[in-house]
């Protein structure tokens, strides 16, 4: 008699916290994953003000354009470009509405 093997438990690879915030303190606005291929997003509303969001969409493409330059040799403003184009054509056209739900 054969034994079946065992099917490995899915692992989630979670990104450490950024050093200032675990020095400094404050709390996470922001978590993203992608399982199955599908993206999972946590959020809490941080700010008084929707448009504050803007700002930090921004800095996150920033952030994205400099590890593309630093691990892909790619130049950071390009990859700051190809990140704003696919988002105006998502905001134009959506591929996936997804839903959102409050979970305290």
């Amino acid at each position: 008699m054969s034994k079946k093997p065992l099917e490995a438990t899915p692992k989630f690879e979670a990104l450490a916290a950024p050093p200032p915030a675990l020095e400094l303190g404050g709390y996470e606005v922001l978590r993203a994953a992608i399982a199955d291929g599908n993206l999972h997003v946590s959020l809490r509303r941080a700010f008084d003000e929707p448009e504050t969001w803007g700002v930090l969409l921004a800095d996150i493409a920033r952030h994205i354009g400099r590890i593309y330059a630093l691990e892909a040799g790619m130049r950071e403003e390009q990859v700051v470009e190809k990140v704003w184009s696919m988002f105006e054509a998502e905001m134009e056209r959506r591929t996936d509405i997804g839903d959102t739900r409050a979970i305290s």
